[in-house]
């Protein structure tokens, strides 16, 4: 249990992390967009960093990247998929609201998604979505940051491990 409060916390801080230097980007109410990103500031977080698009009017959502440490959440690769590729109809719907409500809010949002859709109801991804907007002020791309904690097999032991 310890392992996984030390796992919750160590994500938690990845979340401060990534929401500081996306907080320190932004102009009074202005979002900042894409071309303000720079990843060689969050480097270590990389590969569980995502770039989703926003499609469209109601909004839509595609993976425009994905870091490689997301492979192993997914079991494949899923970077260029829309949501529908990626999830089953549950999860899907719930990836929509969250994501659709970043855009509308124009806020970042946090939250807990179990990976049982995927068979591993152990295992939680701990998620951040930050809004982005090329012109300042509507949301075109969210970046994402993802950590899975959760027990790991049968031996008990938790952690974050490659989400």
């Amino acid at each position: 249990m310890a392992a996984q409060i030390g796992a919750s916390a160590a994500a938690a801080r990845a979340h401060e992390e990534l929401y500081s230097y996306w907080s320190g980007l932004r102009h009074g109410p202005r979002l900042p967009g894409r071309g303000d990103i720079h990843p060689e500031a969050f480097k270590r977080l990389l590969p569980t960093v995502s770039l989703i698009d926003v499609i469209g009017d109601p909004p839509e959502f595609r993976l425009r990247l994905a870091g490689t440490g997301l492979y192993g959440v997914y079991g494949r690769e899923i970077t260029g998929r829309k949501l529908s590729e990626i999830y089953n109809t549950a999860a899907a719907d719930y990836w929509r609201s969250e994501l659709t409500k970043v855009v509308a809010d124009r806020r970042p949002a946090v939250g807990v998604h179990s990976l049982a859709w995927r068979g591993a109801a152990h295992l939680s991804i701990l998620w951040l979505r930050l809004p982005l907007a090329s012109n300042g002020k509507d949301v075109d791309m969210i970046l994402g940051y993802d950590a899975v904690v959760g027990l790991q097999g049968d031996t008990g032991a938790s952690g974050i491990r490659a989400a």
